[in-house]
């Protein structure tokens, strides 16, 4: 199960990496940046189809989503400029906390 963990991990780290690539892809027309964003997301769903053998996808999934959700908002707060406020604070708490949550829950 630990290995599981580390590549969701991985999957997670590869998504994020390439959702932060996605303003210099330039809406694909800086092939380098574009295609760092694709590979991103390519080793990101084949570490996905890898992780679905021990953790059920109904929990990979939602860890995928919303820690990858919460470590972008992160990433653009601190390398992209963008602002921080309130809300965003809260949204990802919130994020963070039904992860928690949902791997309580299915860990009984």
């Amino acid at each position: 199960m630990f290995v599981a963990f580390a590549l969701l991990g991985a999957a997670i780290a590869f998504e994020v990496a390439a959702t932060a690539s996605l303003p210099r892809a330039e809406g694909f027309t800086n092939p380098t940046w574009s295609a760092v964003v694709v590979a991103g997301y390519g080793v990101s769903i084949w570490l996905l189809t890898l992780v679905v053998k021990e953790i059920p996808v109904s929990v990979t999934y939602a860890i995928w989503a919303g820690l990858g959700t919460a470590a972008i908002a992160v990433v653009g707060v601190m390398f992209l400029d963008e602002p921080v406020t309130v809300l965003k604070v809260t949204a990802i708490a919130l994020i963070i906390a039904g992860v928690v949550l949902l791997n309580l829950q299915t860990s009984h």
